[in-house]
């Protein structure tokens, strides 16, 4: 099958981002934009992968799982005046997972025929016959339940393959040319659409039909003084979201307002071209801003920037694989080690903090109802009330820390690709006191408020950090006083969590997303979403970040 794969400098490029842990995926086959995908007969799959499974067993399983997968993917980029790129890509086949002789084995085929199911089968057995010669403990699964037959859809109102190229087209160049009249030198935008259509069978005897959606508006507008030659850009305030296409409608209940009313965020739908104006004028303010003093601050941190933060220091900590030193690529392994947890008294942060992982959070990139070995999709708590009390996992982790069943997180980024543990939605949860962020500020006296995700650093740990982000606006004795620029912050993760002082009431509570976050080698991508209320943290260090020549 032909692969396309975007180069990754060109796409950062193209889409003015810079997600923690980004992992660019394998698209697939480029087909034509009016190319109808590839369908399978009615009661075909069930057939198909019967045939999988039995091969499986005949050839010495103890169990099999098959995946049959159609992963649909269009990315529409333009620049000012012109589009620059549109691609559709397909990508389709079947992988089978085995355990023999106590082993883990798995195969893959895009020859999706009783011959090319049954073979590839047989090979992931003849695979962990041979893994398991150099054995030293038989794999165990923790018990999940026989669904029989199942089926999820994520809850969308408009599939973006029912939206002709050219609307969204016509979209994005409005979006540019609300941005340079409102005084943009530059902006690219970029539309990132996908539809996971997947099927899971078990020995266990589930048969599981799932169709997945998500939906990524994006763009970066940049000014620059001539004289000087100095510039300043803002990316979206959108967040990728496990939506169709009314994400799109920009229906103003969708709209969070910051402070002074100045468009912050959004919820269930997102206004593309009303941000771009915002972005064009904020950029403007950022020319002007003062450079931040550096020294200790309250920060004020709203959920679009808030949800990399928890990405970085509480989703990627908290990964069974990594904290058990079985997982290092991308993100390192982690502090939060087993000793810690078993204490059951481990500080991540204070008690206002509760931090939970949630596979079923609606509108989530992450959200499915069963999970690629099965398991149904849950809610459960990583830090309740600031003690850790555990960790996300899988069918053949959770025996290790005394559990029974899996968490239902285990994913895989195409039918080609062996499914493992992946972070689920990571959630910071909402305070129970009603407050609003503008209340909030009110009892800020030295502070920074800040919006949007930026540059990032953090250690092999996943312990000490430094996060920037796209606005910042000083506080003065409980007002906004201004935007500041060349801000940062620098924390490790324990202090960081427990200088919460106060969390926003779940009026405020919206997603930030990741859509390709890596993990593995040979490496794959995933996408998750973080949700929170905005969020106050006293005393942390900020550091001026200006470059000086």
């Amino acid at each position: 099958m032909d692969r396309r794969n975007l180069d990754r400098r060109k796409f950062l490029q193209l889409t003015g981002i810079g997600l923690g842990t980004l992992a660019i995926p394998v698209f697939g086959r480029s087909v034509p934009w009016d190319t109808p995908p590839v369908e399978l007969p009615m009661g075909s799959q069930k057939l198909l992968a019967d045939i999988g499974l039995q091969a499986a067993v005949k050839k010495g399983a103890t169990y099999a799982d098959v995946r049959i997968g159609r992963y649909l993917n269009q990315f529409v980029t333009t620049r000012e005046d012109r589009v620059q790129n549109i691609t559709n890509t397909e990508s389709f086949g079947v992988g089978v997972r085995v355990i023999a002789g106590g082993a883990w084995g798995f195969a893959a085929t895009s020859t999706v025929t009783k011959e090319g199911i049954a073979m590839a089968a047989e090979r992931a057995v003849e695979i962990a016959k041979a893994n398991s010669k150099l054995l030293v403990e038989p794999v165990r699964l923790a018990s999940v339940p026989s669904y029989g037959e199942k089926s999820w859809r994520t809850p969308i109102k408009k599939a973006w393959a029912d939206v002709p190229v050219s609307e969204k087209v016509d979209l994005l160049m409005e979006v540019n040319q609300a941005a340079l009249g409102a005084g943009a030198s530059f902006i690219n935008s970029m539309l990132f659409l996908v539809n996971e259509q997947k099927y899971f069978a078990s020995t266990e005897g589930s048969y599981i039909d799932q169709d997945i959606h998500r939906i990524w508006p994006n763009f970066n507008v940049t000014r620059v003084d001539e004289k000087s030659g100095k510039f300043q850009n803002r990316q979206a305030m959108s967040a990728p979201m496990g939506l169709g296409w009314e994400y799109l409608s920009g229906a103003a209940s969708g709209k969070v307002a910051g402070p002074a009313g100045t468009p912050m965020g959004y919820s269930d739908s997102y206004d593309m071209i009303e941000d771009a104006k915002a972005a064009a004028q904020q950029v403007q303010e950022k020319m002007a801003a003062k450079s931040v003093d550096p020294g200790k601050y309250d920060l004020v941190l709203e959920p679009n920037h808030l949800g990399l933060t928890i990405h970085e220091s509480v989703g990627h900590p908290l990964e069974l694989d990594r904290v058990l030193g079985y997982e290092a690529n991308y993100a390192g392994t982690s502090f939060a080690t087993l000793d810690k947890w078993k204490t059951k008294k481990f500080n991540y942060g204070n008690e206002l903090v509760t931090l939970f992982a949630d596979k079923t959070q609606p509108g989530s990139l992450g959200a499915v109802g069963w999970d690629d070995e099965g398991v149904k999709t849950k809610r459960w708590d990583l830090v309740k009330n600031g003690v850790l009390v555990d960790y996300q996992k899988i069918r053949d982790q959770a025996h290790i820390v005394g559990q029974t069943e899996s968490d239902g997180c285990c994913y895989a980024d195409s039918w080609s690709s062996v499914q493992f543990q992946r972070m689920p939605n990571v959630s910071l949860e909402a305070g129970k006191a009603e407050l609003t962020p503008d209340e909030m500020i009110s009892k800020v006296e030295k502070g920074i408020y800040i919006a949007g995700r930026g540059s990032y650093s953090i250690d092999q740990q996943r312990y000490n950090f430094q996060f920037g982000g796209q606005l910042f606006y000083e506080i003065k004795d409980g007002k906004i006083a201004g935007m500041l620029r060349d801000v940062a912050y620098q924390s490790n993760t324990q202090e960081f969590w427990n200088s919460v002082s106060a969390i926003c009431d779940q009026r405020d509570y919206r997603m930030f997303g990741s859509f390709f976050d890596g993990k593995g080698q040979p490496g794959q991508s995933s996408a998750v979403s973080h949700g929170s209320s905005t969020t106050r943290f006293d005393g942390v260090n900020v550091i001026n970040t200006e470059r000086k020549i």
